[in-house]
């Protein structure tokens, strides 16, 4: 059966999260009806990429299997009964053995923190008007690259095979508004990057010392991390395949 991905981006301070659930709207949900009320019949969608309640995304992914054909104005149609914050940007028909979750190399986030009041980025950064020093930003972002394991950074709880993780990139980028935290990894836990931004905030203050934050990383008790990172600052980037993939997908 043909298999198709489909592209999407959406602000998700209106949802309870990405994935699907019961008596909640989802980003998921939304877009599996706006596909029933267009097609008439349920499709159901595998994710690529779960965000909790309140993150945003520039770049996420389903995929799904259909008979039907689907016309090059599929997306235009299916936006047009989907809400405002949430938009398809792409319709990727691929071989059928791909999986848009475990096909994924990688995937980047971005947290963005504002040090000056501002309404238009009230549900999408985290207002933080203190000063934060660039060195020691610098210097902690280092100790997370590479393979470690991230347990004292993940939320309790979760039902996961390992907590070891590949950060392939981590940077704390000055801007105009204030601070980009910019990382890429070949996997995330869930809270894994708001729970480093908090943390590494303490840093950036001087409220914490970089071997101190070393040896959050090493305890693998997330009782030492910091997670008040608030969810709305938080933006999936980028989800990241192999190149023989993206040629379909352009």
């Amino acid at each position: 059966m043909p298999r198709y991905f489909l592209s999407l981006k959406y602000k998700g301070t209106r949802y309870a999260g990405f994935q699907i659930q019961d008596n909640a709207a989802t980003i998921q949900g939304h877009i599996e009806r706006a596909i029933l009320i267009y097609f008439r019949e349920k499709i159901v969608l595998t994710g690529s990429s779960r965000t909790d309640a309140g993150v945003h995304a520039n770049s996420n992914f389903f995929h799904f299997d259909t008979e039907k054909t689907l016309s090059a104005d599929f997306i235009y149609h299916v936006n047009a009964i989907l809400p405002g914050d949430i938009a398809l940007t792409g319709l990727y028909q691929v071989p059928e053995e791909s999986h848009c979750r475990f096909d994924a190399l990688a995937r980047s986030y971005k947290y963005i923190i504002y040090s000056n009041k501002d309404p238009f980025l009230e549900d999408r950064g985290w207002y933080y008007p203190y000063p934060m020093e660039q060195a020691a930003l610098d210097a902690v972002a280092k100790q997370v690259i590479g393979t470690h394991d991230f347990t004292s950074f993940a939320k309790k709880r979760t039902q996961v095979y390992t907590h070891i993780c590949t950060i392939n990139r981590c940077a704390w980028v000055r801007n105009d508004q204030g601070w980009s935290f910019e990382v890429e990894g070949n996997r995330f836990l869930r809270g894994m990057v708001r729970a480093l931004v908090g943390t590494m905030v303490k840093v950036g203050r001087g409220r914490m010392e970089i071997d101190d934050f070393r040896k959050v990383m090493l305890s693998k008790d997330s009782a030492m991390a910091d997670f008040s990172a608030p969810a709305h600052g938080l933006i999936l980037d980028e989800v990241i395949y192999p190149d023989f993939l993206s040629t379909f997908m352009h």
